[in-house]
Parts: structure tokens; C-alpha cells; sequence
């Protein structure tokens, strides 16, 4: 044995006429003849492109085979070697070895080498030069066929499955010390086949024409290209072939494709698929229950164009292009159809990707990849399912999209609507929320160019408008529920949003919107009975909440809501005339999106909100300030009709002008939600209850005072909404006591930490004696939501551009480094979706919906904005 350490002899130097006992060495010196035939095959392999390598298969003890393969040609290369670690003369090796099978057919073998003894002189170590055992060599043979074999005794065949050609080895004389290297390729017909296949993939990369045959007899789909068949889809079809949970799926009739021994698949469409591969890929994990199912039939094969041919339209064809690629696929051996559906479905996968990115605005087309993988999210929450979500538009309205009902063949509506997260809120009553809707309707449908279809979804919740409210929970308008204070707000930032982005915008103001109900207590009206003006109906909307709206909420009771108090059905809202701060609720029910009502009678908080937030919360000041400012503008331009809204007060009429409404507001906002250093301020009614200076607010004229003194992070929102309401500096100084106490790495804590009550860890399963966290208690008490984190940036942006443009660069710099975990998370996640919520530090929260509509929404906004 040399010592690599400490060896300080020569090698023994090159002589082809020299004599075994000379000290020089040639091809006939050891296994010098074995080494050159092994490089010359090494060099080959890596020239050709075998450069995928499937080492160790153990067949005993001492025998292992090594396989390279060539993923153009499917030829493969296999030695098969039995080590001799020990000297076969004093150890014992089995005669017996065992019979080994190689998938497909042997062109030859390359060549075969035994270690043989010879007559020598026994082995003496050299003093000067390194020498070896010469009375071994290496007895080798190259190119020759299986019948002169000297190692192999025989080769049969054998048919294994229909596309399966296996030839059986039987081994003579593999002694310790040998080793045989097969050339493999596949059968003529399975040979065809794959050719056939490649030839239709070329279209997706040139990588696949070494090996490709042209096809004859191809199915007269297949002339077409792939990327002409998709570019028919619209947006909405792209949501039925790509994505769709189990819930939706099963609103269809269906399912997501479920694998044996694993789990069922995230999405029925494609990108169901593309997750789990996209795991499988890298570590090249072929023995994954993925890659067994798709070996063992055609059950996910026949599933994945079958769902899509069952659709008809578009869709079908993109379901019929891939059934006749998949009649190629099940000609070919099984072990290979992982890797050939895994092209097909790339392939598919990435044109129709860069199908939707070419129907979206320039904001996401010259996107960076992040842009655009986020805006995907539109398609993933944008979607039309076999039942209506939102109520009939007006049929006075232009370009309202119509489809044939199946069962009852008449015509029908079916717009778009937006699930508010998956998989928990994406079908039924329970996919169509006012408050998420409109949070992320800009991020969502404005930014990536959506237009057509934000607008039918602004005017079917316009349709639905009730005692000045916007619905909470849809249930199509005929199921809604008026119980939050907020919708209405987050409705008209939308449609001034929409008037902003969107070319000729202020058209919209003058749609027909249908009225379902044209009086509180009408009963619902078909569409198009009662039309009015949009602006006419945010008009109303302005002019109810300065009148006072005051209403018990219909079949108030256990049936629809088993947790809430009988108060809490009671639903108030209206305008200070002193401050023009929109105030309502109670402390019984929550009309805010931190809506959380306690539900254990165990821990004693059942029908108790965690977070009532009644009296002015700060948001909706800003957003009423937005929607004020805006409208002032508009009249201001004559493009809306109204100045301002009317009360009756002292018997006569007053008119209280938008105006005179947004300077209210201006004047008392920083004077009764800003919390001053100075401890004697004379505009601070609780001083006593003041824990952090230099914060905003949550709340005024909470019913329980505490409460407004809370540090959340819903300040932020009228930051962006309204930010002429805020002092820079103070802005600035709160937004800095805001990331260092509520900014988690996805989202914002949605509750001060140094508050008694949070807690960051959310589990709506845990019912125990705790008031505080008992089933999910503490919802909005701590969880750090992701989509408050994008008002939060958004606001840090705009207010560092004040600063000045040191502070701008600095703030941009942060932004980005935020954002990267948002952009890890969404590459990461199977979902291909940022979460409702994480626990403390950003902890994984089971309840929490893997993907939310308005926290993808927010993202895209801050990229927007950037």
C-alpha cells in the first residue's frame, strides 16, 4: 500500500518493449490495458451528454452496478464490477451470483476485465520506484457481442408490461476482481416512440431534437401549436386550468387528484402538479409516491386532460392538445414517463404562464420575475365557478360576460368573482367578502389590468348597497350580511382607485348599477328593475351615514351567527357633526376587520368581540377622509353632481358640504388621535391611560377607553389612504415606534407586545379556562397579519420622501430587504401564495389560509408603488 503522506519513491517509467521483471511498466504491467479502456469510455460519455448517473444499485454484498444515461438518446451505459477488497485465494467469495435485469436492449458489450494471476516472481517492494504485484494482470476484451462473453453465460428476453423490454443476465465467471460495461438502448418501438415525443416538445426547447422523429401519423391537434391553442384563454379560463382547491373542485362536481400513501394535490389544475415536481426535480427524487403513481398507470395522466376536455371552450382544447401528447406517453417504458410528463407538463405550464402575463398591464409585463409570479395571484383568487358568486349586473351594462347554464340552457351572468383565501374562503356563501374584496381588488385587478372585470365587481356590491352599507359576507346579495362598518369605505377607495388607474376611469361614475335593494326593507329585486347612476349610489352612501344609520340585522338570532349576543345584531354607524369622524358599533359586536367573537363558553368570552373597536376607528377615518377629499374634487370639476350632503336638524334641512366635511376631519384628526410627548397635553382626555407617546390611536370614543390607546397597526392605512392628515415628523416617529415593536418578518403583530393581553400564537382549536386565547380568542390580538405589513411600507415610503432623499434611499433599501422574505415564501410555498396570517416571529399558523386574496393584493401594491 503507498502512503500518500510519506511516499517519496518515482512511478515506474514508461517502456512498451520492456520485460516483466525490468521495473517498467506498459499495457501489459497491472491494469494499466483496463484504465485506458475506462478513461476512453469516461471521455466518451461526458462528449455525448450521458450526464445522468444512477450509482450503487447493491446487487450482493461485493457486486454493485453504476448506470449512465443519456436523457436525448435514452441509451445507457451499465457496469456491472464485483470488488475483490480481499485476496481471493484465502477468502471465501459465492460462486452463486445472482441474476441480474437490464431494462431495454444490449447493442454490446463495451468491454469486459478480469483480474487473472500469472507466473512471476513474487512481489518484492522497490526501493527507488513504485511498484505493484506482478504476478496479477488484467485480462481485457472490448466491443465484442453477449455471445463471446467470457463472464456472461447467457442472455434472455423478456417482455415486462406492454412498452417494457428487459434482458435477463446470467453471470459464468464475474470472479472478485471483474467487471462487465453494457451498451443499452431502448427497444425500436419504444425508440419510436419517445423520437415522436421529443419532436412535438422541441416547440418548448431546442433541447429536444437530439433523438426527435418525425410523426406521420400525429393527431391533427398536435399540428397546432401549443402556445396558439392557449392564447385563447382567457384570465378566468387560465384559473380553471391552473389552479382550483379542493373546495372549488368540488363545487364542480370534482376533486383535486388525490396519490395513494401521500396526500391529495393543492390544486386540481396544473400548478397542483407543478409544486409537487418542482420538490421532486432538484434532488431528482424519482422513487417519490408522485413518481410511483404515474409509474404504475395512467389514473393522474387520463385525470389531468380529462378535468379540462369535461369543460368545454378553451379549455377543452388545451385538455384534448395533452391527451394526445399523453397517447405518446403510455408508449413509452414506464420508468421513463416521470421525466417526459414532467416536459409535457413544463412545457404546457410556462406558455401558459407568459398567456396570462400577456393579458396583464405593462406594470406586470416589464415586471420583474417577483411582479410577475405575484401576479399570478390574480388568477390563482379570480375565478367563475358552475354557480353565480355575484348578483346580476344591470342588463343596460355593456360588455357583461354571458354563458349558457347547463342544466337549465338559459342564459346567465358569469363575472368573475374574488375568493377572499384558499383554501377556507373559495366557494359557497363563504368566497365573496366586501371588506377583502375591496382590500384587494387594487393590488389584484387595478394594478395587473384587470379592468373590465374590477368593474362588474364594484358595481354588483354597488347593486347590493343597504342602509349605506356595503355587504360583509355576500352570499350573491341575497344572503348578505350588513354587519360591518368598514365595506362601504374600503368599496369607495376602489372606485377612486379605479377612476385613477384605469384609462377614462370617470366612466364609471356614470354606470348603471342595479338596485337589488332600492329601499332597506325592499324585498330582492331582478336586475335591472331599478337602475341607477353609480354616483347617485355613493352619493346615497355619504348621505346615509351623516343622517345616522341605526338597524337590527335581519333573522337576528342563532341562525346566523351562534356566537353573537342579541345586542350585538343591533348595527349603528354615523357621522360626529363636530368632527366629521364616522363612528358606530357596540361593544357587542365587531364591525372592523379585526372581527374576532369569542365562542367558549368554557373560558367565558362567547359572544364577546375581542377587538369591538367601536367608536371611530382610525382606518375608516382615513378612508372616509379619501373618499370626502375625493368627491370635493369631482364636484369641484362638475364630473359629480353633488357638493355635499343634507341633514335635518331643528326642523329645517342643512347642507353640510363636502367642504366643510373634509376640513372637519383635517382639523381634528392629529388633535384626537395623535398621543403627544408632552404628558400635559390639554387635548388628552385619559391621560392615565397613555402607555407609548408618539403613536396614533386605534380608535376614538372607544366604549371602553383603553382600548383606543392600543398600539396597532391599523394607523398605517389612513397614513396611505389620507396622508394629509399626518405631521411628517410625527408620521415618521410613529411609523419608527411601529417597526420596532409590531413588524414580524411577513406580517404586522396586531397588537402590541408590551400589551397584557397579546398573545402571538393563534389556535382556533384550543378551548380551555384562558378568556384571553381560548378557541382563537386572540385572532387579532398578536398574529402577525400580512396584509396591514404593505400600508405599513407603503406609508414608511411616502413619508421618507418628505424626509428627503437620503431617508427615501434608506427606506427603499428596508422595503427591498422585507419583500425578499415575501418573495422566498412565494417561490417556497406549494401554494404559490403568501398566508392569511404567521404566529409570533413569523411562525407557520395552521389555521391560516395558505394563500390570501388581499395579502398578494398589498405586495403588488408596494412594488406598484416602488
Amino acid at each position: 500500500q503507498i502512503s500518500v503522506v510519506s511516499e517519496e519513491r518515482f512511478y515506474a517509467k514508461w517502456n512498451p518493449a520492456a520485460h516483466l521483471a525490468s521495473g517498467e511498466v506498459n499495457f501489459q504491467t497491472g491494469i494499466l490495458a483496463g484504465r485506458l479502456a475506462i478513461n476512453r469510455l469516461h471521455q466518451e460519455l461526458g462528449a455525448k451528454g450521458f450526464n445522468q448517473a444512477r450509482t450503487g444499485d447493491q446487487v450482493d454484498e461485493d457486486i454493485v452496478a453504476v448506470t449512465r444515461h443519456c436523457p436525448n438518446t435514452h441509451q445507457s451505459v451499465v457496469a456491472v464490477s464485483r470488488t475483490a477488497f480481499r485476496d481471493p485465494k484465502t477468502s471465501f467469495y459465492s460462486k452463486e451470483v445472482p441474476e441480474m435485469c437490464i431494462p431495454g436492449k444490449i447493442e454490446e458489450v463495451v468491454l469486459e476485465a478480469r483480474t487473472i494471476e500469472r507466473s512471476a516472481s513474487p512481489y518484492k517492494k522497490d526501493e527507488h520506484f513504485v511498484n505493484g504485484l506482478p504476478n496479477f494482470t488484467v485480462e481485457l476484451r472490448e466491443h465484442i457481442q453477449i455471445k463471446d462473453s467470457k463472464i456472461i453465460k447467457q442472455a434472455g428476453t423478456a417482455i415486462k408490461g406492454p412498452n417494457e423490454f428487459v434482458q435477463e443476465i446470467e453471470f459464468e465467471k464475474l470472479t472478485p476482481g471483474s467487471v462487465i460495461v453494457f451498451r443499452v438502448s431502448l427497444d425500436p418501438k419504444a425508440q419510436e416512440a419517445v423520437g415522436v415525443l421529443r419532436n412535438h416538445l422541441i416547440q418548448f426547447s431546442p433541447h429536444f431534437k437530439s433523438g426527435s422523429l418525425p410523426d406521420d401519423h400525429s393527431a391533427p391537434i398536435l399540428n397546432t401549436l401549443f402556445s396558439s391553442i392557449a392564447s385563447k384563454l382567457t384570465l378566468a379560463d387560465l384559473n380553471q386550468v391552473l389552479y382550483r382547491c379542493e373546495a372549488e373542485e368540488q363545487e364542480d362536481g370534482g376533486g383535486c387528484y388525490n396519490i395513494p400513501n401521500w396526500s391529495s394535490l393543492k390544486y386540481a389544475g396544473l400548478q397542483g402538479l407543478m409544486s409537487v415536481m418542482a420538490d421532486i426535480r432538484p434532488k431528482n427524487d424519482l422513487g417519490h409516491p408522485f413518481c410511483d403513481n404515474l409509474r404504475s398507470g395512467d389514473w393522474m395522466i387520463d385525470y389531468v386532460s380529462n378535468r379540462l376536455i369535461s369543460r368545454a371552450g378553451a379549455c377543452a382544447e388545451v385538455g384534448k392538445w395533452l391527451k394526445a401528447m399523453f397517447v405518446y406517453l403510455k408508449r413509452i417504458p414506464r420508468y421513463l414517463i416521470p421525466c417526459y410528463f414532467d416536459a409535457i407538463l413544463v412545457g404546457a405550464y410556462t406558455t401558459l404562464l407568459d398567456v396570462g402575463w400577456r393579458q396583464m398591464s405593462s406594470f406586470v409585463q416589464n415586471g420583474s420575475t417577483f411582479v410577475k409570479h405575484l401576479s399570478l395571484g390574480s388568477i390563482q383568487m379570480c375565478g367563475i365557478g358552475r354557480y353565480p358568486c355575484l348578483p346580476d349586473l344591470s342588463p343596460s351594462l355593456h360588455d357583461v360576460p354571458y354563458r349558457l347554464n347547463e342544466i337549465t340552457n338559459v342564459k346567465e351572468q358569469c363575472c368573475v368573482s374574488l375568493a377572499a383565501g384558499l383554501p377556507h374562503f373559495s366557494s359557497g356563501i363563504f368566497r365573496s367578502w366586501g371588506r377583502d374584496t375591496f382590500i384587494a381588488l387594487r393590488g389584484l385587478m387595478l394594478v395587473t389590468g384587470r379592468y373590465l372585470e374590477a368593474r362588474n365587481i364594484i358595481l354588483a356590491f354597488g347593486g347590493t348597497l343597504r342602509h349605506g352599507l356595503i355587504p360583509n359576507l355576500l352570499g350573491q346579495g341575497t344572503h348578505a350580511r350588513y354587519n360591518c362598518r368598514d365595506a362601504v369605505w374600503w368599496w369607495l377607495q376602489c372606485i377612486q382607485d379605479y377612476c385613477t388607474i384605469v384609462p377614462n376611469g370617470l366612466d364609471i361614475l356614470r354606470c348603471p348599477v342595479s338596485r337589488m335593494y332600492p329601499g332597506d326593507d325592499s324585498s330582492p329585486q331582478p336586475a335591472g328593475t331599478v337602475d341607477q347612476p353609480l354616483y347617485e349610489v355613493i352619493q346615497e352612501a355619504m348621505q346615509r351615514h351623516m343622517e345616522g344609520i341605526n338597524f337590527r340585522e335581519r333573522n337576528a338570532g342563532p341562525q346566523i351567527d351562534q356566537n353573537m349576543r342579541d345586542e350585538g345584531f343591533n348595527v349603528t354607524a354615523g357621522v360626529d357633526h363636530e368632527t366629521g369622524f364616522v363612528f358606530g358599533g357596540n361593544r357587542f359586536n365587531c364591525g372592523t376587520w379585526m372581527d374576532k367573537m369569542g365562542e367558549s363558553d368554557r373560558a367565558r368570552n362567547k359572544g364577546i368581540p375581542a377587538t369591538p373597536r367601536d367608536g371611530s376607528a382610525v382606518e375608516i377615518i382615513g378612508l372616509c377622509k379619501s373618499a370626502v377629499r375625493w368627491l370635493l374634487e369631482l364636484s369641484g370639476k362638475n364630473v359629480f353632481p353633488f357638493r355635499g350632503v343634507t341633514v335635518k336638524g331643528h326642523g329645517r334641512e342643512e347642507t353640510i358640504t363636502y367642504d366643510e366635511w373634509n376640513r372637519k376631519i383635517q382639523e381634528h384628526f392629529e388633535r384626537l388621535f395623535f398621543v403627544s410627548e408632552n404628558p400635559a397635553d390639554p387635548n388628552e382626555k385619559h391621560p392615565n391611560l397613555v402607555h407609548k407617546r408618539g403613536i396614533y390611536k386605534d380608535s376614538y370614543g372607544a366604549s371602553s377607553p383603553w382600548c383606543d390607546y392600543q398600539l396597532r397597526p391599523n394607523f398605517t392605512i389612513a397614513m396611505v389612504v389620507a396622508p394629509e392628515l399626518f405631521t411628517p415628523e410625527r408620521a415618521w416617529k410613529a411609523l419608527q415606534i411601529a417597526e420596532e415593536k409590531l413588524l414580524g418578518p411577513l406580517g404586522m403583530k396586531t397588537l402590541d407586545p408590551d400589551d397584557m393581553v397579546y398573545c402571538g400564537v393563534y389556535d382556533n382549536a384550543l378551548d380551555n379556562d384562558n378568556y384571553n386565547v381560548a378557541k382563537g380568542f386572540n385572532y387579532h390580538q398578536g398574529p402577525e397579519w400580512l396584509w396591514p405589513i404593505g400600508y405599513f411600507l407603503r406609508a414608511k415610503l411616502y413619508f421618507s420622501k418628505l424626509i428627503g432623499p437620503e431617508m427615501y434611499a434608506k427606506t427603499v433599501v428596508m422595503v427591498k430587504n422585507v419583500l425578499s422574505r415575501h418573495y422566498v415564501h412565494l417561490e417556497r410555498s406549494s401554494w404559490k401564495g403568501l398566508p392569511e396570517l404567521t404566529n409570533e416571529n413569523g411562525q407557520y399558523c395552521p389555521f391560516s389560509c395558505e394563500t390570501q386574496a388581499w395579502s398578494i393584493g398589498v405586495i403588488l401594491e408596494i412594488l406598484y408603488d416602488l
